[in-house]
Order: C-alpha cells, then sequence, then structure tokens
C-alpha cells in the first residue's frame, strides 16, 4: 500500500481558499530563449495549464516582465500567477511594500494571485517576517499568501504567525528522486489543508535516465517524465512546477494528467 491515498483529480485546492488550479502549472527559473519560451507558455494555457510561477529573483526580474506579456496575451483570466519576494525585504513592511509593487509593475498586475517567501530570512523571526510580508495581502497586493523553503517546523510557526491572511502553499523541491517531505512536511501539509509546490520536479532530466523509471514508462506505455510528474500528482494537495521552453516538452507535461499510476507502481517509485 502506498503511504498516501491516491488524488485521481487533476484540479489541486489552494489551500483552504474553495479555489483549484490544474496539477500541473509551470515554472520560470533559467529560461534561456525568451521568444521560444514565449511560444510554449501561450500554448500551455491555451491547451489546459492554468499556473504560472515565477520570482523577483529570476533573471533579475526578467521572468516575472515575461510572465507579464504571457498573461497579457492570452487573458489575465486564465492565469494564476504566483510571484516569490527575496528574504532580504522582510524587515519592514515598507521594504515589503516597495519589492511587491516593483514585482507587480514588471509583471504589468494590480494584484497577484500569490505571493510568496522565497526562502525563510534566518536574521528574523519566522513570526516577526511572516507579520511584514502579511502587508501584501491586507493592502490588497496579492490575494493570498505562502512560503517556500519552510520546513514542517518553519511552516507551523508561519501558520500561526498570520492575523488576516492564511499561510496557504509551501513551495519546496520535491519530485520522485528527492521525496525527504514524505516523512513530515507533506503528512502536515495535508492534514492542515496546505497546498505542495513541487519545484525542479524533474530533477533537470535526471527522472529520465533513473531504470526503476523507466521501466514503470514502458510498461505503462507513458515517458519516464510523465511517470515522474503523474507520482507527485498522485499525492492530495501537490501541484508539480516543472520549467519548460519546448513546446513538444509541454504536450509530454500535459499528458502527464488525465491518468494515474496504479499502487504497485507508486510503491516501486516510493522505494526509489
Amino acid at each position: 500500500m502506498s503511504r498516501f491515498p491516491i488524488d485521481y483529480n487533476d484540479r489541486k485546492p489552494i489551500g483552504k481558499t474553495g479555489e483549484t488550479i490544474t496539477a500541473i502549472g509551470l515554472g520560470t527559473w533559467a529560461i534561456r530563449d525568451y521568444s521560444r519560451a514565449y511560444k510554449t507558455f501561450v500554448y500551455a494555457i491555451e491547451n489546459g495549464i492554468d499556473n504560472i510561477d515565477t520570482a523577483e529573483m529570476y533573471d533579475s526580474g526578467r521572468a516575472e516582465e515575461f510572465v507579464g506579456r504571457v498573461v497579457r496575451e492570452v487573458g489575465k483570466d486564465k492565469v494564476f500567477v504566483t510571484t516569490k519576494m527575496l528574504p532580504q525585504h522582510l524587515v519592514s513592511t515598507d521594504e515589503v511594500l516597495k519589492a511587491a509593487k516593483a514585482s507587480l509593475k514588471r509583471l504589468g498586475l494590480s494584484e497577484v494571485d500569490l505571493f510568496l517567501i522565497h526562502w525563510p530570512n534566518r536574521n528574523l523571526s519566522i513570526e516577526e517576517q511572516v507579520r511584514n510580508f502579511e502587508i501584501v495581502y491586507e493592502e490588497g497586493l496579492a490575494r493570498y499568501i505562502g512560503v517556500s523553503n519552510f520546513n514542517v517546523y518553519e511552516l507551523e510557526k508561519a501558520i500561526h504567525a498570520t492575523r488576516k491572511a492564511e499561510i496557504v502553499v509551501d513551495q519546496v523541491h520535491y519530485s520522485v528522486l528527492t521525496k525527504d517531505i514524505e516523512k513530515d512536511l507533506l503528512p502536515y501539509a495535508i492534514k492542515n489543508g496546505i497546498t505542495i509546490q513541487a519545484y525542479t520536479p524533474l530533477e533537470r532530466s535526471r527522472v529520465s535516465h533513473h531504470p526503476t523509471i523507466i521501466e514503470i514508462a514502458k510498461k505503462i506505455n507513458k515517458t519516464p517524465v510523465q511517470v515522474a510528474l503523474n507520482y507527485l500528482i498522485s499525492r492530495p494537495n501537490v501541484v508539480a512546477i516543472p520549467k519548460t521552453e519546448n513546446i513538444e516538452h509541454v504536450k509530454e507535461i500535459i499528458g502527464a494528467m488525465g491518468w494515474r499510476l496504479g499502487e504497485k507502481e507508486i510503491s516501486m517509485l516510493e522505494n526509489i
């Protein structure tokens, strides 16, 4: 038996908001060719993917500008936009607002759907940084807030620190080859209605070379990429955010939805 019940839904909740997004979104870290990526992202959104993740840090703001162009092309109602703020801005509400407004300007938006703390500021208590950050919600610059790279202990502190907003997401490194979060963070997130966004879910294509993943992919007539992503979205509350600039790769990624691995295959993958 798998450690977690299989989630068959290709739409995942955003925390306890009642809102859902596709189980797979697209990330924007380290884009090399923006014009190629633009066509790919527009294709993805026109073919059912509805969430994009970015951050002020990615390519010094250029990735946010890129997401802004994509959103203008497809229409904001078709995309749930997530961006992330660098921890050095969390020292005061003034600094947070300044950084948030700069991100929104690059995105060409008056608010983002979700704003995350990119990783904890080690010089401030979790409580203090989260309370400072919450101003983005209070001032209407973000519909929801969350965190990234917070462990279970930090996430719990963050959840209890907010006054008005709720922490709805923790974005962390999670893949079929990097499963540390399955020990405590994922069970905690499922129990508390927090969405896990899994970044680097394909391990920069390492998943395509793993013998067990290849074996399962051949057996069920899917690709190793599809098996690796399906493993993640089979988990409750987990959204995978791979990055691609290639339309063929996006088609493959979209093909990771609409079906689920069986208990036996999931158990095999849990044992990698």
